[in-house]
């Protein structure tokens, strides 16, 4: 079917699409583009997510830190670079797990003194050889495949801690369910950061939108800025910004 072939191609270009946006392209009900995504999952050409459809599986599995390394490299220093221009003289920031904030700690060269806050053991292996730059190592335990603390020891810290800048990774951003990670206690301490910050920026690939995991960090409006690659669609660029987000494509 013609239609079916357009939603394909849409999809093809867009990775994500929704079903109200096909509705307007196609001049169909969502009632008839529903059966048409319906179809098209039977048949293996796509996913249906809540509404609308993804070319990958929206639901992410945990992968050890480094499996995730080796993923879109080029991508994520990129926008580690960019995230990396961001940080003031006399700063003070805070960064997450996560593969692509653990590479935005190899650019940080501060011409002055800089505080970072920090339960990525990643990061602190990189930051200690400068001594313009302050650590504090959030302690508790260790979870293995990110190579980061979580825990109670860790939040009660950050009950302390006042930033201007929090560097969040995440695994999926969906605009229904919001930001999302594979573990429950490392979105419960995200959370915490959150509160901690004054400005949240993100920084996630063009494959994390569209995917969601089983722990929700925080909803959408929640967030200052996404830094990300030049994959990101139009339309999700674009609904971004009208929610609020800034969006830095590297």
């Amino acid at each position: 079917m013609q239609r079916h072939e357009t939603i394909l191609n849409i999809l093809a270009k867009e990775k994500h699409v929704e079903v109200l946006d096909l509705c307007k392209q196609l001049n169909v009900s969502a009632v008839t583009i529903r059966k048409d995504l319906k179809l098209l999952e039977e048949k293996g050409l796509l996913f249906r997510t809540h509404g609308g459809a993804s070319l990958e599986n929206p639901y992410i599995k945990e992968k050890a830190v480094i499996e995730k390394e080796k993923i879109s490299v080029e991508e994520k220093n990129g926008i580690a670079q960019a995230a990396a221009t961001k940080i003031d003289e006399n700063d003070s920031i805070m960064i997450a797990s996560g593969t692509t904030v653990q590479a935005l700690s190899k650019f940080i060269k501060p011409k002055n003194k800089l505080t970072v806050i920090t339960s990525s053991l990643y990061a602190v292996l990189h930051l200690i050889h400068d001594k313009n730059i302050e650590i504090l190592q959030l302690g508790g335990y260790i979870r293995h495949s990110s190579a980061s603390v979580i825990g109670t020891y860790a939040s009660q810290i950050l009950d302390s801690i006042s930033c201007s800048k929090l560097f969040l990774g995440v695994d999926g951003i969906d605009f229904d369910y919001g930001l999302s990670t594979t573990s429950l206690e490392e979105a419960q301490l995200n959370q915490k950061m959150l509160a901690s910050a004054q400005k949240i920026i993100v920084l996630a690939d063009s494959s994390k939108f569209g995917k969601k995991s089983f722990a929700k960090i925080c909803n959408l409006n929640a967030i200052d800025e996404i830094i990300t690659d030049r994959g990101i669609s139009s339309t999700i660029k674009k609904k971004l910004e009208e929610n609020g987000v800034k969006v830095t494509v590297v």
